[in-house]
């Protein structure tokens, strides 16, 4: 009997993730997670400061113009 491609993909799919991934320890990932979050805290920030100074900068040019 023909196996259907899709049962064939899903059991490869299956075997690869059991048996080839190599999954990141506990510290990894605790490590990881840290990078990530410090990391799109300084983004956040810079963000916040740029739409700050943005804001600034034309609330003068608004208030020179009345």
């Amino acid at each position: 009997m023909k196996k259907y491609k899709l049962l064939t993909d899903i059991e490869e799919s299956y075997n690869e993730l059991v048996h080839k991934v190599s999954w990141p320890t506990r510290s990894e990932l605790v490590h990881s997670t840290i990078i990530v979050m410090v990391a799109s805290i300084i983004a956040a920030l810079v963000i916040w400061a740029v739409d700050w100074i943005i804001n600034n900068v034309m609330e003068l040019i608004y208030g020179l113009a009345i």
